[in-house]
């Protein structure tokens, strides 16, 4: 049992990288649950797709790999498809936010207020 213990910190302090996407993906959860701002909540989402796509690179990492194309030397090779994903999230995600934000402005211009507790008492009344 004590054997494990120096692999277990081994891999405790080298992958830092998911703590990085805990903590993304936990402040971007929390902004976009607890925030009333509409703003906010556009921030958060965008926090939290980074922590996703963070993770998803992260997962496409390869020790010793080279890119995929064969050449004498070989060996192993890196998957392109994350990186293509990761891209095609980004844009997605870049034009999710403008729709989101251009949204928040004509709401903001309609009712004069962004507080998502007063648009729903607006919208009972």
């Amino acid at each position: 049992m004590n054997a494990t213990l120096p692999l277990q910190l081994d891999l405790l302090t080298t992958h830092y990288n998911y703590y990085a996407v805990v903590v993304l993906l936990g402040i971007g959860l929390y902004m976009l649950v607890d925030s009333p701002n509409l703003v906010k909540k556009v921030i958060g989402m965008n926090v939290f797709q980074t922590g996703i796509f963070l993770f998803f690179i992260t997962l496409a990492y390869r020790s010793g790999g080279n890119p995929p194309v064969i050449t004498d030397g070989g060996g192993p090779y890196v998957s392109p498809l994350p990186h293509v994903l990761i891209l095609t999230a980004i844009v997605v995600g870049v034009s999710l936010t403008a729709v989101a934000l251009a949204l928040i402005v004509r709401i903001y211009s309609e009712y004069g207020t962004l507080d998502e507790e007063t648009l729903e008492q607006l919208y009972h009344d």
